[in-house]
């Protein structure tokens, strides 16, 4: 086989593993865990899309939240925006970035009072949804 040959005959299988995967699920709720150091409670919470939800004194916004769907390998990963509310009440973000449920200890937020990391991404959620003007 001539190297057209070749590259034409890579590309076309790249092309069909590329078709073979399915595509990412976009949730519209993540589900964070968050520990409280003091206290030792571990809190399960849902936030939705571009919605800021506090706990403690931080302030956890995921941006997008993406699975895979349920025939293929679990992966769950969300880009997540948390702040700091300081004691002068100032806000200071301390994180922004990836998370990922399946390696929970990779991005988790590590504070000194509180943990935060993603455990899932939901199509639906107990907590009501924001309200829209």
């Amino acid at each position: 086989m001539s190297p057209t040959g070749i590259a034409i005959a890579v590309c076309a299988l790249a092309g069909l593993a590329g078709q073979a995967q399915a595509e990412r699920i976009k949730n519209p709720v993540a589900e964070f865990s968050g520990i409280d150091k003091i206290t030792g409670r571990i809190i399960s919470f849902d936030v939705y899309m571009d919605e800021t939800v506090q706990f403690g004194a931080l302030q956890v916004t995921p941006r997008v939240c993406y699975s895979s769907p349920e025939t293929e390998e679990p992966k769950t990963d969300a880009f997540v925006e948390v702040d700091e509310i300081t004691l002068d009440r100032q806000i200071q973000r301390i994180f922004s970035g990836w998370m990922f449920a399946e390696s929970p200890g990779l991005n988790a937020v590590e504070h000194a009072v509180y943990d935060v990391w993603l455990k899932a991404c939901k199509q639906e959620s107990d907590v009501p949804p924001p309200e829209t003007n």
